[in-house]
């Protein structure tokens, strides 16, 4: 009889990219982003890790605290440094474009991983359709069209150099809070990645397990499945002061067919409001249309958020949900928000939530799949393009016509628009 192991080998094997900016307030905790990796690869030889870590903590030879930059590879069980220098700016663009060509040369000169999946693991801070990757010493904080456009760039350079090579680039994890947004799956699945695991809420710090998630990639057809449940099950600290990292928790797939049936879904709903509102009885829907959304809490459910302006990005299926339930609204509007909530589900592979997260006692029993910016007020427009985070200046926005559903309810904001524009 023939005996089957318990533990199968791992059948995919993966290239995993860790940009891991260290140079803010998070750099101690999120150091294990990238050496929980030296045992995973131990034990998992599918596995081989490319980290480009800017960080200040202390270890030999920096006996004290000093911001510099480590290129490293992982792989079997063992760490090589392969190079040090001072501190890369990495909210700038050229930076994670670099990483980006690296981490594909590093698939392609290594015959055993020439078929590899490569997945980009970027850890920091994130502000949602606001960008991520921000950098305390520059003060930079990298848009959602830079983060996808320098993938793009990193992947032309690498064909520049290696013509005919594999130049994919499978998923991205956006190991920070709040990118778990329909922007950010439109924009990087245009830039040529198939696959986003994201948050769209707040996440603690050091957020998800990075090498448990890239373990799992390398695991079978159930990878989304594995990925999602080993991050909402990682526990932090002990006893009564350990901690999820996340509220919710997805994986969303990015065929540019069904983000092109979100563009024109979320496009024809807010084309069918903006219509409405100028006919006879308008200003009725509109204010009808503005309650349900109100009723959808948005993003940052915890006390002492009020100034923070991620109220207004809302769980987009609840949010047309709530709209096609509200039997006082047009049939065209109800069919729309229905087609929206559709084509938006149709992204989501895998998916959990926290019923009561951690020290933010809020449900999230709603926060299925990704966010959208959705205000309902003119203070929630854009509410920080003054101090440069910018929702609302983006392809997928302007591809929606995002700022004229916001007129139609009465949520448009001349002047955060116009700074916005000129952040």
């Amino acid at each position: 009889m023939e005996q089957i192991s318990a533990n199968p080998a791992p059948n995919r094997n993966v290239v995993f990219g860790v940009y891991r900016d260290g140079d803010n307030n998070l750099d101690a905790l999120q150091e294990r982003n990238v050496t929980d990796f030296i045992r995973t690869t131990a034990s998992n030889p599918a596995l081989k890790v490319i980290a480009e870590d800017t960080t200040r903590l202390a270890h030999p030879p920096f006996v004290r605290p000093q911001l510099r930059t480590e290129w490293s590879t992982i792989q079997d069980g063992t760490q090589h440094v392969t190079r040090i220098t001072a501190p890369v700016d990495m909210s700038d663009r050229k930076s994670l474009a670099a990483f980006v060509e690296q981490t594909l040369e590093a698939r392609s000169n290594d015959p055993k991983f020439k078929s590899a999946d490569v997945w980009l693991d970027l850890v920091d801070h994130g502000g949602g359709d606001g960008g991520g990757l921000q950098a305390d010493s520059s003060g930079g904080f990298m848009s959602l069209q830079d983060i996808a456009g320098a993938i793009s760039d990193g992947r032309a350079a690498f064909r520049k150099k290696f013509p005919g090579a594999d130049d994919s680039v499978t998923g991205v994890l956006a190991n920070q809070c709040l990118m778990a947004t329909i922007g950010f799956c439109d924009t990087l699945s245009h830039s040529g990645v198939r696959y986003l695991a994201a948050s769209p809420e707040t996440m603690l710090a050091p957020g998800v397990p990075s090498a448990a998630f890239a373990d799992a990639l390398t695991t079978g057809e159930d990878w989304a499945g594995r990925g999602v449940d080993v991050t909402m099950r990682a526990r932090y600290g002990s006893g009564t002061d350990a901690y999820h990292p996340a509220a919710a928790f997805d994986v969303f797939d990015l065929d540019p067919r069904k983000i092109a049936a979100v563009r024109s879904a979320v496009g024809e709903f807010n084309t069918q409001v903006a219509r409405t509102a100028d006919s006879d009885g308008g200003t009725d829907y509109a204010h009808d249309v503005r309650s349900d959304l109100r009723a959808v809490r948005g993003m940052v459910r915890f006390d002492h958020s009020a100034k923070m302006p991620w109220h207004a990005d809302r769980p987009a299926i609840a949010a047309y949900g709530a709209v096609a339930a509200d039997v006082r609204l047009p049939d065209a509007i109800r069919k729309a928000a229905t087609q929206a909530a559709d084509a938006v589900n149709d992204l989501v592979l895998a998916h959990k939530e926290s019923a009561s997260f951690g020290p933010f006692h809020a449900s999230y029993a709603d926060a299925v799949g990704p966010t959208i910016h959705l205000p309902i007020s003119r203070q929630l427009y854009d509410s920080w393009a003054d101090q440069g985070v910018v929702e609302t200046h983006n392809d997928f926005f302007y591809a929606v016509h995002g700022r004229e559903f916001a007129r139609a309810i009465g949520a448009y904001n001349r002047a955060e628009d116009a700074a916005g524009a000129a952040a």
